[in-house]
């Protein structure tokens, strides 16, 4: 099995940052490229290189992680600034992003056509579990390739899994997030009639997360999605809805409309409802301060 000594990644952003800074922190090489030069700061903490450009950065790594918002982003940095170009053959490029799983598979035939090895891996947890080094990483493609790069996973998941081909990861993870996000909705629903019925909002969704009732998508609300957070994450949300909804047509798994259509309103009404919960939460620290 290939061992992976130096790392390469694009994309330091909110999450991609604590990424790439987590990788430092496990004792690879860490060789890094942004195109401002204001997230370099991501990963200041841990050593690491900094490359001038896409193709100076593909000859120093042996695997290259892409954390990118979709796949056009993917193919401007593959092609458009030349990263393929430059990799040395078997270089494992990743792709952390989340995207369409049939896009997936020829990027993979892509890659392969220039020498390089592609596994599809979105995580899931967004910038906080990347922090907390507690993402969960859902691979696609060979076992190979997964085993020489899961020690790079592993330094900022904590649960890894290959989940079949190419395109495969990119399917488990549209799926999770098909569930996530139409939770969402629900947690909009249930809210709305329980603040108008004059519930403590604060108090009902701690309570409930220590019940039946709980959910990611609801302790995420008022603590990790923040009305700020919520503004940024909404269209991220609705592009991965569409994205589910084109796959699973094109596997002619069934008909995903009515998954479609709840997914897009909790996408929609996520800004309003992160405001709801975080005005319930400064009224509830609001009152505790006065007691």
């Amino acid at each position: 099995m290939t061992t992976i000594s130096r790392v390469g990644f694009i994309g330091l952003g909110d999450q991609g940052g604590p990424m790439a800074e987590a990788i430092g922190e496990r004792g690879f090489e860490l060789h890094v490229w942004a195109r401002r030069p204001a997230s370099l700061a991501a990963v200041e903490g841990v050593p690491h290189t900094v490359h001038g450009g896409v193709a100076e950065l593909a000859a120093s790594a042996g695997l290259i992680g892409l954390c990118l918002r979709d796949d056009a982003d993917l193919w401007d940095v593959l092609d458009g600034q030349g990263l393929l170009a430059a990799v040395a053959p078997g270089t494992i490029i990743v792709n952390h992003g989340t995207g369409d799983p049939a896009e997936a598979v020829r990027l993979g035939d892509h890659v392969a056509r220039a020498g390089g090895v592609y596994l599809d891996a979105p995580v899931s947890g967004g910038s906080p579990g990347a922090r907390a080094r507690t993402l969960t990483t859902f691979a696609g493609g060979s076992e190979d390739a997964f085993q020489a790069a899961r020690p790079v996973f592993d330094a900022f998941s904590d649960t890894v899994t290959l989940m079949g081909p190419v395109g495969a990861g990119q399917f488990a993870k549209l799926f999770n997030n098909a569930l996530t996000i139409t939770n969402m909705k629900n947690a909009e629903d249930v809210l709305g009639l329980a603040a108008r019925a004059g519930l403590d909002l604060a108090a009902l969704i701690d309570v409930i997360n220590a019940s039946s009732g709980g959910s990611a998508a609801l302790r995420s609300l008022g603590r990790d999605i923040t009305p700020e957070l919520a503004e940024h994450v909404h269209p991220l949300m609705e592009k991965d809805m569409r994205h589910f909804a084109d796959a699973v047509r094109a596997g002619g798994a069934g008909d995903p409309s009515e998954v479609l259509r709840r997914g897009l309103a909790g996408a929609a009404g996520l800004v309003g409802t992160a405001r709801m919960v975080a005005r319930a939460r400064q009224a509830a620290a609001r009152a505790g301060d006065a007691v």
